[in-house]
């Protein structure tokens, strides 16, 4: 599964790099095209597993005057994965 996340930076915001810096020290590493940057989990992630990232990406960037959205995809937890 991928958490994809897409940063909306302030003006009157952390500089870019500073977000990046904190975005990286929690394991999503920078892209290019539609998203900023990716988190790669290393099981299958349940719902709950995404709401608590989305809580850690939220308490590590607040006061940084930035928004974001998080995207994630893969298989539901209720499919069957495939061969």
């Amino acid at each position: 599964m991928l958490t994809y996340i897409t940063v909306m930076f302030s003006s009157e915001g952390a500089k870019p790099s500073k977000v990046f810096d904190a975005l990286n020290n929690m394991g999503f590493k920078p892209t290019t095209g539609n998203y900023d940057a990716v988190y790669t989990w290393d099981k299958q992630a349940t719902l709950e597993d995404a709401i608590s990232l989305a809580d850690m990406v939220v308490a590590t960037l607040k006061g940084m005057g930035v928004m974001v959205k998080l995207e994630t995809v893969g298989n539901n937890e209720n499919e069957p994965e495939e061969d």
